[in-house]
């Protein structure tokens, strides 16, 4: 049961910071934090007025049954009340979550063809677009950063961005396996083969949020090539950048500039380092359980994409729908899709709070 004097402080809560903001005492960075803070708080506050007005019904209601003339109108208000509580009370407990700190982040998504050969190639470039349509019928905007392109116009690798409020929040459910069962364009027999490809989701990092000392990385800048590089040129322009701690290596060639190359290798490189940090956090809190919509290991069979049938399965879910080429072109169907993993990951967390 969520306590009455726990919405009272939200609500007095999100008051004093709005006195605070209009008051001109804060700036900089306080003021950014004190405002994500706010707006947080005010998706909330009308739940919590509802809910609060609700119980506050239901107690004159029961106040009201002592008079016979009201009785009847009692009964009535408090069989509607009685009956809105429990919805309220399920979206409250929801709307009170802890939130993951990065949900509000861009994203940073990493495509990489598996087993299938040139299949697999072909079935990343279709999650690329898949993706690539979805971001901008959400209003983001999308960046490549790195690729690897075959002559079948399909990737073995393809390294992109997706900027825009809440990106995280609706993109990381879709780390892991990606499984594709269809007749390959190669395939003189008709034959269905099964190829996968990989697919991770980081939150795009802060400065604050991963600090890089200087003297633990190297970059090496040399000459784009490649088919992958859409502003391949003649100058040492792309840049690649080993950072000695953890092995990890990016490398970008796609922007015009060196310079540019480096601010998003460097972009990469914070983003993959605070994939690292997280998990590690998340291992060492969480390492009783195993969420039901998967940990976001790249290596952990999440969906199937069936041809034949015209089907996407989640398999975390067991979510079945006949949205085939809806859902690869990042249509409503993937929203369907990616709102039913945000649902299951809610309500694991819930039943875990009990």
């Amino acid at each position: 049961m969520i306590i009455e004097q726990k919405l009272l402080d939200i609500q007095a809560r999100a008051k004093d910071i709005e006195t605070k903001m209009n008051s001109g005492e804060v700036s900089g960075d306080e003021l950014t934090k004190m405002s994500k803070e706010y707006s947080r708080l005010s998706e909330i506050l009308p739940l919590i007025n509802q809910y609060l007005q609700t119980v506050q019904g239901i107690k004159d209601a029961n106040e009201m049954l002592n008079d016979e003339e009201l009785k009847s109108i009692a009964n009535e208000q408090l069989e509607t009340l009685n009956h809105e509580l429990p919805e309220l009370e399920r979206k409250l407990q929801i709307a009170l979550l802890p939130r993951d700190d990065a949900d509000d982040n861009s994203a940073i998504m990493e495509i990489r063809a598996g087993v299938g050969g040139e299949e697999s190639a072909l079935f990343a470039g279709d999650l690329y677009n898949q993706y690539k349509s979805y971001a901008l019928r959400h209003g983001w905007k999308i960046e490549v950063v790195e690729e690897n392109a075959t002559s079948l116009h399909g990737y073995k690798e393809i390294i992109f961005k997706i900027e825009g409020d809440g990106v995280y929040a609706r993109m990381k459910f879709e780390s892991g396996i990606h499984r594709v069962q269809r007749v390959p364009e190669t395939e003189a027999g008709g034959r269905i083969h099964t190829s996968a490809a990989s697919v991770a989701v980081m939150p795009e990092a802060k400065d604050i949020d991963v600090v890089i000392d200087e003297k633990d990385i190297r970059i090496d800048i040399f000459r784009a090539s490649g088919a992958g590089g859409q502003h391949v040129n003649k100058t040492d322009s792309a840049i690649r950048i080993t950072h000695f701690p953890t092995g990890i290596v990016v490398t970008c060639q796609n922007e015009r500039s060196q310079l540019q190359n480096k601010a998003t290798a460097m972009a990469v490189l914070r983003a993959r380092l605070y994939e690292k940090q997280r998990n590690e956090q998340m291992n060492a809190s969480n390492s009783s359980r195993r969420s039901m919509v998967g940990s976001g290991d790249r290596s952990e069979k999440i969906r199937t994409y069936n041809f034949p049938e015209q089907r996407v399965t989640d398999h975390r879910i067991k979510l079945t729908l006949y949205k085939l080429d809806d859902i690869l072109a990042g249509g409503e169907g993937l929203d369907e899709m990616i709102d039913a993993l945000i649902s299951a990951d809610q309500l694991e967390r819930l039943a875990n709070m009990e």
